[in-house]
């Protein structure tokens, strides 16, 4: 039977200069051919560096990018794998401060939760609608959502308005 064959993209959102060749290679290493990767400046964090790379190859290197770069000190990435008439989809994102986030995602690259983490976070909720919420904020990913949202919109040398709350 012949391997599916899968695609997605590697969003590198902010890397430290020194970094950038060690996840060309970490990446290359993964695909099993060599890479580079067009590096611009990111300008949400000064000295950081920002890159897209559109990958193709068989069905679990979405998993295997991520576990290649994941682990390197003030990085924030978005991996994802579309998904294949015979696999799921998937989306992993990482931070600093919050670590690695897996979600499997549909044809469309929405989030799916499963019946298993629903029925999790409906029995740790226990009827309390405030902790059911923040039992799906965490299957969504949502804190890695905020955290990486500046820097995804950093992009294309557009100027960066910081709104902050008040109160």
């Amino acid at each position: 039977m012949a391997t599916t064959s899968s695609r997605g993209v590697i969003l590198i959102h902010s890397a430290p200069r020194a970094l950038c060749p060690h996840l060309e290679w970490a990446v290359g290493r993964a695909l099993g051919r060599a890479v580079n990767f067009d590096w611009a400046d990111q300008p949400v964090l000064h000295g950081s560096r920002r890159a897209e790379f559109y990958w193709e190859g068989p069905v679990g290197t979405g998993a295997a990018l991520a576990s290649a770069i994941r682990g390197w000190e003030h990085l924030r990435f978005e991996v994802s794998e579309d998904p294949t008439p015979r696999s799921d989809g998937g989306r992993w994102m990482h931070t600093p401060g919050l670590g690695i986030h897996y979600a499997q995602t549909d044809a469309a690259g929405n989030v799916v939760i499963g019946e298993d983490r629903v029925r999790y976070a409906m029995e740790v909720a226990a009827g309390d609608a405030f902790e059911l919420q923040r039992e799906l904020d965490v299957a969504l990913g949502s804190a890695w959502d905020e955290e990486l949202e500046p820097f995804r919109h950093a992009g294309d040398e557009q100027r960066i308005v910081w709104l902050h709350k008040v109160g």
